[in-house]
């Protein structure tokens, strides 16, 4: 494997009401190889979402550098800042944000469309992501007919449609039952492999950390190793 996203001392500092400077991240320091599979666990309102804001170009640091197969962000004028985040960056929420008038198939075409790819390569590509995250007979169904867990397995396919290098998600099984947040969390460490796709998955959820390749901690701004043990 090599090294795919890189983060170096990254810093954000943030304005309090009483106009007092509040420092989320204090060097935050990170290397994410290809096909490997990250989790960030912390308290909350440690900044974990912050950081991944910044790794997925969502947001400025204030200081620190994140770079992303070889091109650092600080460096991309908007309008390739916005096309690297847009085709190499796929994103999974906690809340799925699927367009309810749309099937899954199109909700997972959407993005490829959007970046101009031919609609018949889009919908073939679309299919074939539904069928890895075992949608592939729910392809016609609207949100509204799909579970929970069905809802957020679409979501994840969305994320991958650009085929991108980098995947982040953002506690993504926090609503969802055990049953269906366990299918969620293999098939994170899943496609991570499949598609050789750096995964980093902030949560508070203990077993989907189990499944990452290396587990995090953030605290008093920055990041370290932590024993799966250690978790609460």
């Amino acid at each position: 494997m090599s090294v795919l996203l890189e983060a170096r001392d990254l810093r954000k500092t943030y304005v309090g009401g009483d106009g007092a400077p509040i420092e989320v991240l204090e060097g935050v320091d990170l290397d994410v190889e290809r096909g490997e599979f990250v989790a960030i666990t912390g308290a909350s309102g440690t900044g974990k979402s912050t950081l991944l804001h910044l790794l997925g170009a969502l947001d400025a640091p204030t200081a620190g550098t994140v770079v992303l197969e070889g091109r650092a962000y600080g460096t991309l004028p908007p309008d390739a800042l916005a096309a690297l985040r847009n085709r190499r960056i796929g994103f999974v929420f906690q809340f799925h944000h699927l367009l309810r008038e749309f099937t899954a198939l199109e909700n997972v075409m959407l993005p490829q469309l959007i970046g101009g790819a031919d609609e018949g390569a889009a919908r073939r590509r679309a299919s074939a992501l539904l069928a890895s995250v075992g949608l592939a007979a729910r392809a016609a169904h609207f949100p509204a007919q799909l579970s929970g867990g069905e809802q957020q397995r679409v979501a994840v396919a969305r994320a991958l449609a650009a085929g991108p290098a980098l995947l982040l998600a953002d506690e993504p099984s926090g609503n969802l039952d055990h049953h269906n947040a366990e299918h969620l969390h293999a098939l994170f460490a899943e496609l991570a492999r499949q598609y050789d796709t750096a995964v980093v998955v902030v949560t508070h959820n203990r077993a989907l950390a189990a499944r990452a390749d290396r587990v995090l901690a953030l605290a008093e701004g920055r990041l370290a190793p932590v024993e799966l043990e250690a978790l609460p």
